[in-house]
């Protein structure tokens, strides 16, 4: 139970206890003015009935105040998942504009690679072709070098006189 529940319901008690143990003098007539007239009434009872009323007042007023902050509360709830929502799709649109602009950098990627790939084999293809003439050429050069020395050592054994035979 609230501390403020409590203190009302004790402030009630009080006076209850006080009008029951006072009943005799709050229920005795007294002469009353009521501004343009007067009147003969127990002053006690008026006086305890307009207790009574200040509170229903204050309690009419409290269920006014509990129903006007129940309802802006629901409504503010209403208006926090309406914004939720729109978060929510701001950061679904967000994820699919991502997915989009991976998904574009990926098959940008890819085609680079793949350019990359070409260019890549294109130039190993020049290598190889080159590498094969040089090694050509140096086969070509290493047999002309060795006909040249066959040529020149079968020139040598044609001057020289053949070995006298003993």
């Amino acid at each position: 139970m609230n501390l403020r529940t409590l203190a009302v319901l004790l402030v009630a008690a009080a006076i209850a206890v006080f009008a029951a143990l006072n009943w005799e003098a709050f229920t005795a007539p007294t002469t009353l003015s009521l501004g343009f007239a007067e009147a003969h009434a127990p002053l006690g009872l008026i006086m305890l009935g307009l207790t009574a009323l200040l509170a229903l007042v204050f309690l009419a007023f409290v269920v006014y105040l509990q129903t006007s902050v129940l309802l802006e509360a629901r409504r503010h709830a209403r208006e926090l998942q309406a914004s939720r929502g729109l978060a929510d799709q701001a950061e679904a649109s967000r994820f699919t504009e991502l997915r989009g602009y991976l998904e574009a950098e990926l098959a940008r990627l890819a085609t680079e690679s793949e350019a990359a790939r070409a260019s890549v084999l294109a130039r190993l293809e020049e290598l190889e072709r080159n590498m094969r003439t040089a090694v050509d050429q140096a086969g070509n050069t290493l047999a002309a070098y060795i006909g040249e020395l066959d040529h020149r050592i079968e020139g040598k054994a044609q001057e020289r006189p053949p070995p006298a035979s003993t």
